[in-house]
């Protein structure tokens, strides 16, 4: 042992998690590379490495910064290597020191320690103090099971009282903090006192953990003792021939069993599970999950189901009372009532509603619902990640329950009633299972008469339901499962069609929701136009049903302050009420011009016009597109190019264009991003007429795909997109060949007011687009 005050040069360890104390021996695993070194270094010499414990104990790499600098030296006794280069090493502690300087940090750490040495003068004071350590010690091992009793005889016998503070100390089960602060305490008398506040500390909250156990123990034995005495009442009961409440149970569910004559298979599941029940205690975790089980069971609708309402003239009038326009939906319920009435048994259709938010698709099966005097379910899919949401949970976890269409089935009390799937495209899959996939089983007519729950465990015929399923786009949808479905579209509607809801559903019902009455508010057509057009932007009428909402509440403060009796809105004071106009639409220029063309597109809130702006510069054929365009817009121009290359002499464009002029395409509105196969006819045209100088005519929109021969190919969104065109004044529409079968989809008003033109190549296009007289 070194003098006290010592300076020695040595190696040093960080501990993690550990602390060792002089007189200690204690043994650890070393598996850092850079503590392995300091081990082999101490071996070479003298075998004593200095060992401290770093603040961190998740830190694998620490620095000269991340350990307590008040240690303990420690002579290497043994070490052993362990598979995995790892070394476990035994050491025993000699005396504290402190760290100076470190001289050294790579390959390991080397320090310069200061040694301290015990000295205490042993008067009365320091006498009393280890009397009372030794006897809280005593105490602490009476209290816990931690520490062998034969380790007080061993510490009873030690005079020094460094040493014992010492070897008590490493005897505790103690914080890390706590540890060091004895470490540091090198005034002897200062860590006898420290040690003895924390023997004291530690034997209360022993104490305390005692008494915590022993009413633990006592309450589990009560719960024996009733147990027993439960037995003995239910054998005096059957000796006095009294039935207890479960039995009443039993043969209550024996009775609800008999009633539902299921199958001879579901049958005989269900009385076992009945039979396991009976003789199973109440009070058991496992008699519970039965229970639960059993009653979901017989609380299904096995054979209650609704009869439907089979008169056609009737459900045409209910859902012509509910929506306003959706001819196409509301003849798919005709026919299907209609065939149901001559067939009298019919499996239920699976509709899959697809538009834009805001048109009523959820709305519209709950009138088929009223219409065929069905009960009416919805599951919002949106988000749904999870099988199990589809399918149940399997009884062997705890807290199962069936899957949300079992749990539907239940809430409706029919076995045929309408469920909805609403937002069947935000479905989402990840390691919990494939929702999507559990849904091909319901959704198929063949396969869903034996839909088997993951709980339940026995099939139930959902062959009768009839699902109606609601998305705002096919593209995320599943292809086997949309293959399920049968699709109908719900488009956006048309002013006509807005101005007619508003009217009749919309302002009523916001009217009647604000306590107006009938003379309280009147909006003008012309008023309900102008929300329309300039408030809203949207294919649906869920905007127009908030700015109704909003035209409400104003007028209801007046009335409530007695400044007018009633409130008329028109198109002049409008903007009184809702504030400046938040939209406002593309109009057509004023005069024909070079290299901008109206392209027609389609958006999640229905058609818009895209003016599209071609500029040619001197340069060597770039082709540079700005406007945020996506990967299908890009790939467009460039066929453009390609076909205009093999027409220029048509048009008076030079044959080395492409290697002489550059060529700048840019769709106003930046920040937005626009993609999608039906710009292509656009940009070829914008091209040629940047080129050739030859103007467009102003009045002319197109939408439609290019092939690189200038054959012009279908496209979707036919109807919103000729309503964005009626909107800002077009007289022309330019489209492919191909869709002029969604001609009977567009509005007679529309059709009187614009030329629909059928395009099949880029010369068609070309020959209605350009403004020759104009060259």
């Amino acid at each position: 042992m070194e003098d006290n005050g010592h300076v020695i040069n040595i190696p040093l360890i960080p501990l993690r998690g550990l602390s060792i104390f002089p007189y200690m021996v204690l043994h650890f695993d070393v598996g850092r590379k850079k503590s392995i070194k300091a081990l082999e270094a101490a071996m070479a010499k003298d075998q004593r490495i200095f060992l401290t414990t770093q603040f961190d104990i998740d830190n694998d790499s620490p620095e000269s910064t991340d350990f307590y600098k008040v240690g303990t030296i420690c002579k290497i006794k043994q070490m052993l290597k362990l598979p995995g280069d790892a070394i476990r090493v035994l050491v025993e502690g000699i005396q504290r020191a402190e760290v100076l300087t470190i001289s050294e940090e790579t390959p390991y750490f080397r320090v310069d320690v200061t040694t301290y040495v015990d000295t205490v003068e042993i008067d009365k004071e320091t006498k009393a103090l280890m009397r009372s350590c030794t006897a809280a010690f005593e105490k602490y091992i009476a209290t816990t099971n931690r520490v062998s009793a034969d380790v007080i005889l061993s510490v009873t016998s030690i005079d020094e009282p460094g040493r014992l503070a010492d070897t008590i100390a490493a005897q505790l089960t103690l914080k890390t903090e706590q540890k060091q602060e004895l470490i540091n305490a090198v005034d002897v008398k200062v860590r006898l006192e420290n040690l003895y506040k924390i023997l004291l500390t530690e034997v209360e909250i022993l104490e305390v953990e005692k008494n915590i156990n022993d009413k633990v123990k006592s309450q589990i034995n009560k719960s024996q003792k009733e147990y027993y005495l439960r037995e003995q009442i239910k054998a005096i009961r059957d000796e006095l021939g009294e039935e207890d409440a479960q039995e009443d149970e039993i043969e209550e569910m024996r009775h609800k069993l008999k009633k539902l004559k299921l199958s001879k298979k579901i049958d005989k599941k269900i009385v076992a599970e009945i039979d396991r029940y009976s003789r199973l205690s109440p009070s058991s975790a496992e008699s519970g999950v039965i229970r639960s089980y059993v009653n979901w069971i017989l609380d299904l609708p096995w054979k209650k189901e609704t009869k439907d309402q089979i008169d056609l003239v009737k459900a045409q009038t209910i859902l012509d009372e509910d929506h306003f326009g959706l001819e196409t939906v509301k003849e798919r319920v005709v026919e299907y009532l209609a065939v149901r009435d001559l067939t009298q048994s019919m499996k239920g259709p699976i509709i899959c509603l697809v538009g834009p938010p805001g048109v009523g698709k959820t709305s519209i099966a709950k009138s088929i619902a009223r219409s065929l005097n069905r009960e009416f379910v919805r599951m919002s899919l949106g988000g749904v990640r999870d099988e199990a949401e589809i399918r149940g949970h399997r009884r062997t976890y705890i807290g199962a329950i069936p899957g949300r269409i079992i749990n539907g089935i239940k809430e409706a009390g029919t076995k045929n009633p309408v469920f909805l799937f609403d937002e069947i495209d935000k479905l989402s899959s990840d390691f919990r299972g494939d929702p999507a996939s559990a849904l091909l089983e319901v959704l198929d007519p063949e396969q869903n008469k034996e839909f088997t729950d993951h709980y339940l465990e026995v099939p139930f015929d959902l062959s009768k339901v009839m699902f109606v399923t609601t998305a705002n786009s096919l593209n995320t949808i599943p292809r086997p499962l949309l293959d399920r479905m049968e699709v109908i579209q719900v488009s956006g509607y048309t002013e006509y069609e807005k101005l007619n809801i508003a009217k009749k559903y919309l302002v009523p019902k916001k009217m009647e929701e604000h306590g107006l009455q009938k003379s309280g508010l009147s909006v003008s057509d012309e008023g309900l136009l102008e929300i329309i057009r300039k408030y809203t932007r949207e294919s649906g009428v869920r905007e127009l049903e908030r700015k109704i909402a909003d035209l409400c509440r104003k007028a209801a403060v007046r009335i409530v302050k007695g400044e007018v009796k009633s409130v008329r809105i028109t198109e002049k004071n409008i903007d009184k009420y809702l504030g400046k106009s938040r939209y406002h639409y593309d109009l057509i220029s004023d005069e024909n011009q070079i290299g901008i063309v109206t392209g027609l597109a389609w958006t999640a809130v229905g058609g818009e016009t895209l003016s599209i702006e071609v500029n040619t510069m001197k340069g060597k054929g770039k082709l540079q597109l700005t406007g945020q365009l996506g990967d299908v817009m890009k790939e467009s121009a460039q066929a453009a190019l390609s076909y205009i290359r093999t027409i220029a002499k048509d048009y008076g464009i030079a044959d080395d264009f492409y290697e002489t002029i550059d060529l700048h395409v840019h769709i106003p509105e930046g920040a937005i991003p626009k993609d999608g196969p039906s710009a292509g006819i656009t940009m070829a045209t914008t091209m040629i007429s940047a080129l050739s100088q030859i103007p467009v005519n102003r009045y002319v929109a197109m939408t439609g795909e290019i092939t690189l021969r200038g054959r012009v190919l279908a496209i979707g969104g036919f109807k919103e997109k000729a309503l964005a065109a009626k909107r800002a004044g077009i007289k022309k529409i330019l489209f492919p060949f191909d869709n002029v079968k969604d001609l009977e989809d567009i509005p007679e008003s529309v059709k009187k007011e614009i030329e629909f033109v059928p395009v099949k190549s880029m010369d068609d296009v070309l020959e209605h687009a350009l403004a020759r007289e104009e060259k």
